[in-house]
């Protein structure tokens, strides 16, 4: 670990800080906005609209969950929802893959601000677990077919992160210790002036981690390092100009294991940049014109025994005009463009990009009775030719607080440039020649969805939700390989060989009483190989998430209980199972005053040890325990 991040000094940065500390900022804590069904969202339709209004299901993560434990990362925060399975191969700071509501990692779209975070490369399409927080406001959840919107990749769901805005002058700085030798640091500030507004935020996180096989020493560990910032800057007239530029960019390094568990010295170091500005125009009343243009980089770089290093940008942009023209009625019509590039040494001619355009048009209609969605998107891929998907949602209230839902909706995604021109040869001696090659004469998958949902207001503090859903997908893309006994090689390539279908629901209460609060949600998934009949690896069909506690302006303490049924950790008739497990994780702050906030939170109280992932001769395991204090001081 780096001797610039030592206790001595953080609690020195901290004293400091506490000394400049301004007695005349009064930190409003019910400002930090908290998920109701008046909450505003703007993935479901790309316009605000109200959470109870939606016609689909979307849940959010308020900002005061992502603020309760710093140490958080996108994985992390985003398996509280039980719709939601991350498969970690290993602790913190380890690879992570995320499948919603049964479906593939490559088949839920990332957005951070509406723009895509996806990656070309299909082994791992994104890294949540490399994502910071620290600029976050909310994180919404979309769960169902959103290709409408957002064009390939959508097939699952989407998740997006919604940075936030400065509202006033303020500064803060957060300092955080933890098992494992954990330290973590953010500053910030933000600068508000006559609509002109400024936004900086820092970071940087350490840990020597924990062991990552259960067939290795405890002090065997996997160290992880990370540091980041991002910035934003713009104009808000609050009438009809809205305008900001934001630059994030976060590197690190991780250690891993590319022996089978016998240490950890292999080192992915990361990094990943998105620069993007976007503007919102209401020249006449009624009508509203955004434009938005990003550039996202990752890059990761393999220090191993057979290293490589792949290089991915992305490339978007996108333009829609919003039109009201009743005040039941409105209409969104945009277009947008989309280029994606790899660069690696495993790549064919080592480098490949493919651009896609398309062209959406959607309709809705609003009273106190009805809110209807409906949409149709026309993907125009210079490699797959036209694509089109389309949808249709109606929300209906039967009273006031009781609503019913209904869509349907198709998806698709196109192949990866990882999947068309991956080419890739090894030799691993006694374990054979190894071949991998990619697959120029895929085709895009396609999904059809169905699903509909009930939400009802029992009493002013009593709710409930309700909903099931099924996806049929066809021309899944998987792996397939062949041995040639003779020369003891195998060779792999990619193929549209698999129909899937996922069935499921979910089920929620929540009680709120003055301080007190109760929230319990049940996720169920079944998936199914229509070629083989089986079950698809790694998705639990149960997950129960419950969350009760005491908050309010001045104290709280909260836990929250998961858990999950076992689960297959192979395609086979006979697979070891990742046995199902339960984890409580406590959480407490105390705003001493204005200005000093104190917090503590216990992830996995028990100390539960789990298997994670199978890797022939081992396991991966969770990190178990991480107990971790922390001070916030704010002027």
């Amino acid at each position: 670990m780096s001797t610039i991040f030592q206790p001595t000094r953080l609690v020195g940065a901290i004293a400091i800080a506490m000394g400049f500390s301004s007695t005349t900022f009064a930190q409003d804590q019910s400002s930090a906005k908290t998920s109701t069904l008046d909450t505003i969202v703007v993935t479901a339709s790309r316009s605000e609209e109200k959470l109870k209004n939606v016609p689909a299901r979307l849940t959010v993560i308020d900002q005061k969950t992502i603020e309760q434990n710093p140490i958080l990362n996108v994985s992390d925060l985003v398996q509280k929802d039980p719709s939601i399975y991350i498969k970690q191969n290993g602790g913190i700071g380890q690879g992570t893959n995320l499948s919603l509501r049964g479906t593939n990692p490559n088949h839920t779209l990332l957005l951070k601000d509406g723009n895509r975070l996806n990656t070309s490369n299909s082994l791992s399409p994104i890294y949540p677990e490399f994502l910071d927080t620290t600029d976050i406001e909310r994180i919404e959840i979309l769960k169902g077919p959103s290709s409408v919107q957002y064009g390939s990749d959508a097939i699952g769901g989407v998740i997006q992160m919604i940075s936030s805005s400065p509202e006033k002058n303020s500064a803060f700085v957060t300092g955080i210790y933890g098992e494992n030798q954990t330290y973590k640091a953010i500053i910030g500030t933000d600068i508000v002036e006559n609509g002109f507004f400024a936004q900086i935020r820092g970071q940087r996180q350490e840990t020597d981690g924990t062991r990552i096989f259960d067939t290795q020493k405890r002090n065997n560990k996997a160290g992880y390092e990370q540091k980041g910032y991002s910035t934003k800057i713009g104009y808000d007239n609050k009438e009809n100009i809205k305008t900001a530029v934001e630059i994030s960019q976060n590197k690190g390094v991780n250690n891993y294991s590319d022996n089978g568990g016998v240490n950890n010295s292999a080192e992915r170091h990361f990094e990943n940049q998105l620069i993007s500005a976007n503007a919102e125009l209401t020249p006449y009343q009624g009508i509203t014109l955004n434009a938005r243009y990003s550039d996202f980089k990752d890059t990761q770089n393999y220090v191993e025994s057979s290293p490589y290093h792949a290089n991915t940008k992305r490339n978007e942009g996108d333009l829609n005009i919003k039109w009201l023209f009743t005040p039941t009625q409105n209409i969104l019509f945009g277009t947008s463009i989309d280029n994606s590039e790899y660069k690696d040494a495993s790549i064919l001619n080592g480098k490949q990009s493919i651009d896609s355009t398309g062209y959406y048009l959607q309709h809705q209609f609003k009273t106190d009775k009805v809110n209807t969605q409906v949409g149709v998107r026309l993907e125009d891929n210079e490699k797959f030719g036209i694509h089109t998907v389309g949808q249709g949602a109606i929300r209906y209230f039967i009273l006031p607080t009781s609503s019913v839902y209904a869509n349907i909706g198709s998806a698709f995604r196109a192949p990866s440039l990882t999947e068309l021109y991956y080419h890739s040869e090894a030799d691993y001696g006694k374990y054979g020649i190894y071949h991998t090659y990619g697959n120029t004469n895929l085709k895009p998958e396609e999904s059809i969805s169905y699903e509909i949902g009930l939400d009802h207001q029992f009493t002013s503090t009593l709710s409930s939700s309700f909903s099931v859903y099924k996806t049929d997908l066809k021309n899944l893309i998987a792996s397939t390989s062949s041995k040639d006994i003779a020369t003891n090689t195998t060779t792999s390539t990619y193929e549209n060989i698999i129909k899937a279908q996922f069935t499921g629901g979910e089920f929620g209460i929540k009680w709120k009483q003055d301080d007190l609060f109760i929230s319990t949600e049940y996720a169920y998934v079944k998936t199914e190989n229509k070629k083989t009949g089986l079950e698809i690896a790694y998705r639990p069909k149960e997950t129960l998430n419950l969350t009760t506690g005491l908050e309010n302006q001045i104290y709280g303490i909260s836990t929250s209980i998961i858990a999950r049924s076992n689960v297959n950790a192979a395609n086979s008739e006979n697979p070891p199972k990742v046995p199902g497990y339960v984890t409580i994780d406590l959480n407490m702050y105390w705003n001493i005053n204005p200005n000093i906030k104190i917090f503590t939170n216990i992830q996995n109280v028990g100390d539960v040890e789990y298997k994670t992932v199978y890797n022939s001769s081992n396991w991966y395991i969770n990190g178990g325990r991480q107990a971790s204090v922390g001070v916030s001081l704010r002027y």
